[in-house]
């Protein structure tokens, strides 16, 4: 490595899991210059998943599930603080203290914040509530310590699905409402997805796909209830808007580049994109805020909202902060996440979006214990466990090599009958209400999805 990149200034802006990990990777590669980590909320970096999960079923306090650290990383955090601007041309980050930093390469890892309720007046009716920080946790493990009556869950993606799940496990009343088909249905397709209802039903949840909340009511400023597109109305003391993320990219609104509400897009190597389609050299992006093409999925650009993803991305934007144009690697990682819900471990590897047909190559969607193997083009695009895990790494095998879908019959269990081809839709996010994972640009509502079921 060059002692011009080993040394200088660099500015990460995000103080989460990409910013802790890329911070450490830079200083495991060498880099020996100054190294500043700007977060706009007040804590150390800290781990989301167990938020709609340990911290909810009360397991685990919403302050303590910190991010350990892999090593020292020497650095200035400048917490409890956001960055308000970037000036490209001077390199300075702005900060909403008034303060400009100075930089020689910067990272963006802002990440996303949760989708508010759109009626401020309603969104301000106490119990009304998020899930996205440890503070959103606290709140929320706190009201249901006191016992509601009922808890409505606005959104049936994972985090939507992981809360109701954990206020069932907990004894509560649950209704779970989403504007798609079913839960999961924008990540997984409508197979898994009608699993996913049928699941949630069988615990007891309220569960009303193909409708909206078109208000949520008060009284003396505290949430009553709702009332549902179908004309129906419940009661609730506390109401969890799961809509899915918004990117956080306003603050880059005047920097120059192409950033905007789906993220902030990037080369392979986690180089920024200027507004006119020109990579820069001098900033990167990683973690959930990133769009980047991804040469398993034709090039697609994706953008993710995974753990796995925000760790891999940060490595390698770290690594092509600090090295020579030869020595730059791309982010090939294969897209990878899981969630537990009503009892079920949900695995996934690829994209399940990214298809055009689904077989059940192990298990059965009546044993709710499979795995669900993706194509698209007559190629392995992804693999789905439920409660069968162990073979995923198998599937990613097929799916970094590009083979032929569906997959050969010893990859998977002898089937017990013929396949059933069953349609189903893998629907265009706008008809969703909690916003997909992982968004395409290239996606294509019309297209359709085949399954078949070996029972």
């Amino acid at each position: 490595m060059s002692g011009e990149r080993r040394d200088g200034r660099i500015v990460i802006v995000g103080a989460s899991l990409a910013g802790l990990r890329a911070a450490e990777t830079l200083r495991e590669e060498g880099f020996a210059g100054s190294l500043t980590l700007i977060g706009d909320e007040p804590q150390r970096p800290y781990d989301r998943p167990p938020l709609s999960k340990q911290v909810l079923l009360g397991r685990v306090r919403a302050e303590d599930v910190g991010l350990p650290g892999r090593r020292e990383v020497d650095a200035e955090w400048r917490l409890g603080v956001a960055a308000v601007g970037l000036d490209p041309i001077e390199k300075r980050v702005l900060l909403a203290d008034g303060e400009q930093l100075s930089f020689d390469r910067l990272l963006i890892a802002t990440g996303t914040r949760a989708r508010p309720w759109p009626n401020p007046e309603e969104a301000a009716l106490d119990g009304v509530m998020t899930l996205r920080t440890t503070d959103d946790a606290a709140r929320l493990a706190e009201r249901l310590d006191a016992g509601p009556r009922r808890v409505l869950v606005i959104g049936a993606g994972f985090t939507g699905s992981e809360i109701a799940s954990a206020c069932r496990e907990r004894g509560f009343e649950v209704t779970v409402a989403e504007r798609g088909p079913s839960p999961l249905v924008g990540a997984l397709g409508g197979a898994l997805g009608s699993l996913a209802a049928t699941l949630q039903r069988a615990h007891g949840v309220d569960l009303r796909c193909g409708v909206t909340v078109t208000a949520l009511k008060g009284s003396k400023g505290r949430l009553t209830g709702a009332e549902f597109s179908d004309g129906s109305r419940i009661e609730a003391d506390i109401a969890v808007v799961a809509l899915g993320a918004v990117r956080n990219t306003e603050w880059l609104a005047d920097a120059g580049l192409a950033a905007g509400p789906r993220g902030v897009a990037c080369d392979a190597g986690c180089r920024a994109f200027n507004m006119y389609g020109i990579v820069t050299d001098d900033v990167f992006v990683a973690g959930d805020v990133a769009r980047f093409p991804h040469p398993l999925f034709e090039y697609q650009i994706l953008a993710l909202e995974h753990w796995g993803n925000a760790v891999a991305q940060a490595e390698v934007a770290a690594h092509n902060m600090v090295s020579p144009g030869p020595l730059r690697r791309p982010h090939l990682t294969v897209p990878a996440f899981w969630s537990s819900q009503f009892g079920l471990n949900i695995k996934s590897v690829g994209v399940p979006t990214f298809s055009d047909q689904v077989v059940i190559a192990q298990g059965s969607l009546r044993e709710r214990r499979l795995v669900a193997v993706y194509g698209y083009r007559g190629r392995v695009t992804a693999a789905v466990s439920v409660n069968r895990a162990k073979w995923l790494e198998h599937y990613q095998g097929l799916i970094e090599t590009a083979a032929p879908f569906p997959p050969a019959p010893g990859a998977s269990d002898p089937p017990n009958g013929s396949g059933v081809p069953v349609p189903s839709d893998v629907p265009s996010p706008q008809t969703l209400s909690h916003g997909p994972t992982v968004a395409l640009t290239g996606h294509l509502p019309d297209r359709r999805l085949t399954l078949v079921r070996h029972d």
